[in-house]
């Protein structure tokens, strides 16, 4: 019960990762906030962790709307009246050569991937501080270490996430808030279900583990960085991607 009694919010919440995550919280002791635009998923999930006997509620949050992560906030905090650990999961991806990428792809890239996490660590922090610190946890990515053709919109904002946790995590550092990154691999998610073999083969090849990485590996990565396991951990971006950067 390595969370026991902490308050976490999780955007992207609803599916994936995030989903992952908000199990394993909950199996940790937390009570969590499943912040998402797919109410349908988000409610479901709420609700069986509701019947199981957890404490989950689910909030319809575009993390791109800096109004409906502040009414996210002052929801969480009025619901459990604190916030220990914000989880900053959501994010989108695409594939597309550079000189086909359009202004309005570019922008929303950046203003999910990385203005949302802007976004939620800015109102949360002030709460976190009223608490005597907190751990914030940013979703990255391999390619926010390395690049990769026709990813250039989402390796930026990528490699823009692993500094910006190294800048919070400095500023925020004597008020005992911590920051860190997860960058996974390629994990075995919804997005990548409908591959074909080919395009699924390639990437497992390119991790020495020969496989592509489960949700629930990076969930447990990201529980330990929100948990005081992790206590002397801050700025740092920890790699759950089957040795990829290893190479």
């Amino acid at each position: 019960m390595r969370l026991k009694d902490k308050v976490a919010i999780v955007t992207g919440g609803a599916s994936g990762i995030g989903e992952s995550t908000i199990k394993e919280m909950v199996k940790e002791g937390a009570k969590v906030v499943i912040a998402d635009l797919n109410e349908e998923a988000g409610s479901l999930l709420a609700n069986k962790l509701c019947k199981d006997g957890k404490e989950a509620i689910y909030m319809k949050v575009d993390v791109t709307d800096e109004e409906m992560v502040q009414r996210m906030v002052a929801s969480t905090i009025d619901q459990f009246g604190r916030i220990d650990i914000l989880f900053n999961n959501a994010g989108i991806g695409s594939t597309q050569p550079t000189d086909e990428v359009s202004m309005e792809d570019w922008r929303n890239m950046l203003s999910v991937n990385l203005d949302g996490v802007f976004l939620a660590a800015k109102h949360v922090i002030k709460y976190m501080r009223k608490n005597g610190g907190g751990s914030i946890v940013n979703n990255a990515s391999i390619l926010g270490h390395v690049g990769q053709g026709a990813t250039l919109a989402y390796t930026a904002s990528k490699g823009a996430v692993v500094n910006l946790t190294k800048t919070l995590a400095l500023e925020y550092v004597s008020e005992n808030i911590r920051v860190n990154a997860v960058s996974p691999g390629y994990i075995d998610t919804p997005l990548i279900s409908g591959a074909t073999d080919e395009k699924r083969n390639l990437l497992i090849s390119l991790h020495p583990l020969g496989r592509l990485g489960k949700p629930d590996e990076v969930a447990k990565a990201v529980v330990f960085l929100a948990s005081d396991d992790a206590s002397f951990i801050t700025g740092t971006s920890l790699a759950v991607d089957g040795g990829y950067l290893a190479r």
